[in-house]
Protein backbone atom coordinates (compact mmCIF):
# COMPACT_ATOMS: atom_id res chain seq x y z
CA UNK A 1 0.00 0.00 0.00
CA UNK A 2 1.50 3.05 -0.69
CA UNK A 3 -0.05 6.60 0.57
CA UNK A 4 -1.21 9.19 -1.60
CA UNK A 5 -1.04 12.82 -0.44
CA UNK A 6 -3.05 15.62 -1.45
CA UNK A 7 -3.07 19.35 -0.41
CA UNK A 8 -6.62 20.69 -0.52
CA UNK A 9 -7.37 24.41 -1.71
CA UNK A 10 -5.57 25.24 -5.21
CA UNK A 11 -5.18 21.53 -5.76
CA UNK A 12 -8.10 19.31 -5.57
CA UNK A 13 -10.72 21.87 -4.98
CA UNK A 14 -10.83 25.10 -6.31
CA UNK A 15 -12.70 28.24 -4.88
CA UNK A 16 -13.68 26.81 -1.34
CA UNK A 17 -16.24 24.23 -3.56
CA UNK A 18 -16.72 20.34 -2.25
CA UNK A 19 -14.71 18.21 -4.10
CA UNK A 20 -15.51 17.45 -7.80
CA UNK A 21 -16.89 14.26 -9.13
CA UNK A 22 -14.15 13.20 -11.41
CA UNK A 23 -12.10 13.64 -8.10
CA UNK A 24 -14.34 11.66 -5.81
CA UNK A 25 -14.31 8.88 -8.35
CA UNK A 26 -10.05 8.90 -9.00
CA UNK A 27 -10.11 8.35 -5.18
CA UNK A 28 -12.09 5.61 -5.39
CA UNK A 29 -9.74 3.90 -7.76
CA UNK A 30 -7.00 4.62 -5.78
CA UNK A 31 -8.41 2.98 -3.02
CA UNK A 32 -9.12 0.03 -5.37
CA UNK A 33 -5.88 -0.02 -6.07
CA UNK A 34 -4.98 -1.05 -2.45
CA UNK A 35 -3.78 2.66 -2.01
CA UNK A 36 -4.01 4.94 1.10
CA UNK A 37 -5.91 8.54 0.62
CA UNK A 38 -4.25 11.44 3.31
CA UNK A 39 -5.12 14.76 3.38
CA UNK A 40 -2.65 17.52 3.74
CA UNK A 41 -3.77 21.49 4.08
CA UNK A 42 -3.08 24.81 5.78
CA UNK A 43 -6.68 24.73 6.95
CA UNK A 44 -7.14 23.01 10.60
CA UNK A 45 -8.91 20.23 10.75
CA UNK A 46 -12.29 21.71 11.33
CA UNK A 47 -12.34 23.59 8.44
CA UNK A 48 -11.13 20.29 6.11
CA UNK A 49 -14.35 18.63 6.96
CA UNK A 50 -16.52 21.22 4.92
CA UNK A 51 -14.84 20.28 1.71
CA UNK A 52 -14.79 16.77 2.24
CA UNK A 53 -17.45 13.68 1.98
CA UNK A 54 -18.41 12.50 5.41
CA UNK A 55 -16.79 9.14 4.50
CA UNK A 56 -13.53 10.70 4.40
CA UNK A 57 -13.89 12.33 7.76
CA UNK A 58 -11.91 9.23 9.64
CA UNK A 59 -9.03 9.24 7.18
CA UNK A 60 -5.95 10.38 8.47
CA UNK A 61 -5.33 14.18 7.57
CA UNK A 62 -2.69 16.94 8.15
CA UNK A 63 -4.06 20.40 9.38
CA UNK A 64 -2.32 23.58 9.72
CA UNK A 65 0.28 22.97 7.12
CA UNK A 66 1.17 20.48 10.51
CA UNK A 67 0.20 21.94 13.07
CA UNK A 68 -2.43 19.56 13.46
CA UNK A 69 -2.31 15.82 13.44
CA UNK A 70 -5.42 13.51 12.95
CA UNK A 71 -4.89 9.73 12.93
CA UNK A 72 -8.16 9.24 12.25
CA UNK A 73 -8.92 8.88 16.11
CA UNK A 74 -7.78 12.16 17.85
CA UNK A 75 -6.26 15.27 16.88
CA UNK A 76 -2.91 16.28 18.18
CA UNK A 77 -1.75 19.66 18.14
CA UNK A 78 2.04 21.27 17.84
CA UNK A 79 1.31 24.77 19.49
CA UNK A 80 3.36 28.08 20.02
CA UNK A 81 5.38 28.46 22.77
CA UNK A 82 4.93 30.45 25.66
CA UNK A 83 7.74 33.16 24.38
CA UNK A 84 5.85 33.64 20.83
CA UNK A 85 2.75 33.31 22.12
CA UNK A 86 3.43 36.77 23.83
CA UNK A 87 5.27 38.36 21.20
CA UNK A 88 2.60 37.70 18.97
CA UNK A 89 0.34 39.28 21.38
CA UNK A 90 2.45 42.39 21.07
CA UNK A 91 2.43 42.58 17.57
CA UNK A 92 -1.78 42.35 17.15
CA UNK A 93 -1.80 44.90 19.99
CA UNK A 94 0.56 47.26 18.72
CA UNK A 95 -0.45 47.05 15.33
CA UNK A 96 -4.16 46.69 16.18
CA UNK A 97 -4.05 44.07 13.31
CA UNK A 98 -6.36 41.75 12.02
CA UNK A 99 -6.13 37.79 12.65
CA UNK A 100 -7.36 34.55 13.06
CA UNK A 101 -6.08 32.43 15.78
CA UNK A 102 -6.82 28.31 16.15
CA UNK A 103 -6.80 26.61 18.69
CA UNK A 104 -6.89 22.87 19.19
CA UNK A 105 -10.96 23.15 17.99
CA UNK A 106 -11.60 26.80 18.81
CA UNK A 107 -10.81 29.98 17.21
CA UNK A 108 -10.87 33.77 17.14
CA UNK A 109 -11.42 35.68 14.23
CA UNK A 110 -11.23 39.76 14.05
CA UNK A 111 -10.55 39.99 10.30
CA UNK A 112 -13.11 41.20 7.75
CA UNK A 113 -16.04 38.61 6.70
CA UNK A 114 -15.30 39.76 3.02
CA UNK A 115 -11.99 38.06 2.86
CA UNK A 116 -11.77 34.59 1.65
CA UNK A 117 -10.72 33.00 4.11
CA UNK A 118 -13.70 34.02 6.16
CA UNK A 119 -15.99 31.70 3.43
CA UNK A 120 -13.86 29.12 4.90
CA UNK A 121 -14.15 29.04 8.48
CA UNK A 122 -15.79 27.30 10.42
CA UNK A 123 -19.05 27.03 7.92
CA UNK A 124 -20.46 23.89 9.80
CA UNK A 125 -20.47 24.84 13.02
CA UNK A 126 -18.42 22.46 14.49
CA UNK A 127 -16.66 25.33 16.94
CA UNK A 128 -16.80 28.18 18.87
CA UNK A 129 -15.02 32.14 18.03
CA UNK A 130 -13.78 32.63 21.41
CA UNK A 131 -11.85 35.44 23.05
CA UNK A 132 -8.00 35.27 21.75
CA UNK A 133 -6.76 34.86 25.99
CA UNK A 134 -9.14 32.49 25.97
CA UNK A 135 -7.83 29.74 23.85
CA UNK A 136 -5.93 27.16 25.86
CA UNK A 137 -2.97 26.84 22.98
CA UNK A 138 -2.38 28.99 19.99
CA UNK A 139 -1.22 26.37 17.54
CA UNK A 140 -1.82 28.27 14.22
CA UNK A 141 -2.55 32.21 13.41
CA UNK A 142 -3.13 34.32 10.32
CA UNK A 143 -2.02 38.02 10.42
CA UNK A 144 -4.01 40.21 7.49
CA UNK A 145 -1.24 42.47 6.71
CA UNK A 146 1.51 42.47 4.41
CA UNK A 147 3.40 44.94 6.24
CA UNK A 148 7.21 44.18 5.85
CA UNK A 149 7.95 45.49 9.49
CA UNK A 150 5.82 42.58 10.57
CA UNK A 151 6.85 39.96 8.24
CA UNK A 152 10.85 40.85 10.06
CA UNK A 153 9.89 40.92 13.31
CA UNK A 154 8.26 37.36 13.23
CA UNK A 155 10.98 36.10 11.03
CA UNK A 156 13.13 36.75 14.39
CA UNK A 157 10.93 34.70 16.13
CA UNK A 158 10.66 31.38 16.36
CA UNK A 159 8.15 30.28 14.51
CA UNK A 160 7.61 29.44 10.58
CA UNK A 161 6.03 31.99 8.09
CA UNK A 162 4.17 31.62 4.82
CA UNK A 163 3.61 34.80 2.66
CA UNK A 164 0.09 34.93 0.93
CA UNK A 165 0.28 37.91 -1.22
CA UNK A 166 -2.98 37.21 -3.17
CA UNK A 167 -4.30 36.91 -0.09
CA UNK A 168 -2.76 39.37 1.69
CA UNK A 169 -1.89 37.88 4.60
CA UNK A 170 0.87 35.81 6.60
CA UNK A 171 0.46 32.68 7.81
CA UNK A 172 2.18 31.43 11.09
CA UNK A 173 2.93 28.11 12.46
CA UNK A 174 5.32 26.91 15.24
CA UNK A 175 8.79 26.12 14.57
CA UNK A 176 9.63 22.42 12.80
CA UNK A 177 6.07 22.59 11.26
CA UNK A 178 5.83 21.55 7.80
CA UNK A 179 3.14 18.79 5.97
CA UNK A 180 6.32 16.28 5.51
CA UNK A 181 7.29 16.56 9.13
CA UNK A 182 3.43 16.00 9.80
CA UNK A 183 3.84 12.95 7.40
CA UNK A 184 6.71 11.37 9.00
CA UNK A 185 4.52 11.82 12.68
CA UNK A 186 2.18 9.70 10.81
CA UNK A 187 4.82 7.22 9.91
CA UNK A 188 5.13 8.13 6.27
CA UNK A 189 8.53 8.38 5.34
CA UNK A 190 10.35 10.43 2.66
CA UNK A 191 10.89 8.74 -0.81
CA UNK A 192 7.57 6.47 -0.14
CA UNK A 193 4.42 8.46 -1.07
CA UNK A 194 3.19 10.45 -3.81
CA UNK A 195 1.80 13.71 -3.06
CA UNK A 196 -0.14 16.34 -4.91
CA UNK A 197 0.59 20.19 -3.88
CA UNK A 198 0.47 23.14 -5.35
CA UNK A 199 1.51 26.08 -3.08
CA UNK A 200 4.59 27.30 -1.34
CA UNK A 201 3.52 25.67 2.15
CA UNK A 202 3.47 21.95 0.23
CA UNK A 203 7.18 22.13 -1.34
CA UNK A 204 8.93 20.34 1.22
CA UNK A 205 6.55 17.35 0.72
CA UNK A 206 6.82 17.69 -2.68
CA UNK A 207 10.36 17.65 -3.09
CA UNK A 208 10.46 14.79 -0.24
CA UNK A 209 7.92 12.21 -2.26
CA UNK A 210 8.96 9.82 -4.33
CA UNK A 211 6.95 11.31 -7.17
CA UNK A 212 4.98 14.51 -6.69
CA UNK A 213 2.65 16.60 -8.80
CA UNK A 214 2.28 20.68 -9.04
CA UNK A 215 -1.30 21.71 -9.85
CA UNK A 216 -1.43 24.95 -11.34
CA UNK A 217 0.95 27.20 -12.75
CA UNK A 218 3.05 28.19 -9.74
CA UNK A 219 6.86 28.40 -11.34
CA UNK A 220 8.41 28.54 -7.93
CA UNK A 221 6.56 25.79 -6.23
CA UNK A 222 6.66 23.34 -9.66
CA UNK A 223 10.67 23.36 -9.16
CA UNK A 224 10.34 20.68 -6.61
CA UNK A 225 7.87 18.55 -8.37
CA UNK A 226 8.77 15.40 -10.54
CA UNK A 227 4.99 16.80 -12.94
CA UNK A 228 3.13 19.32 -13.53
CA UNK A 229 -0.63 19.80 -14.46
CA UNK A 230 -3.29 22.15 -14.02
CA UNK A 231 -6.89 21.36 -12.15
CA UNK A 232 -8.63 19.85 -15.03
CA UNK A 233 -5.82 16.82 -15.66
CA UNK A 234 -5.44 16.26 -11.85
CA UNK A 235 -8.32 13.05 -11.59
CA UNK A 236 -6.06 12.08 -14.87
CA UNK A 237 -2.77 12.09 -13.10
CA UNK A 238 -4.09 10.77 -9.95
CA UNK A 239 -5.05 7.40 -12.13
CA UNK A 240 -2.28 7.35 -14.17
CA UNK A 241 0.31 7.72 -11.13
CA UNK A 242 -1.82 4.67 -9.82
CA UNK A 243 -1.61 2.45 -12.28
CA UNK A 244 2.45 3.25 -13.02
CA UNK A 245 3.15 2.76 -9.20
CA UNK A 246 1.70 -0.92 -9.60
CA UNK A 247 3.33 -1.27 -12.89
CA UNK A 248 6.94 -0.66 -11.98
CA UNK A 249 5.93 -2.12 -7.98
CA UNK A 250 7.96 0.59 -6.36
Amino acid sequence: MTAFVFDLDGTICFKGQPLQTDILAAFEQLEEDGHEVIFASARPIRDMYPVLPKYYWHYRMIGGNGAFIFNGEKVEVHAFSKEVREKIDELIEEHRLMYLMDSAWDYRFTGSKTHPIYTQLDSLKLAENKERQQLSDWVKCVLFTEDEMIFQSLEAMDCVIHRHQKEGILDISPCGITKEAGLKQLGILPGTYIAFGNDQNDCRMLEEAKISVCVGGNEEVRKYATYGCDEQQVAHMMRQLSNEWKEINI
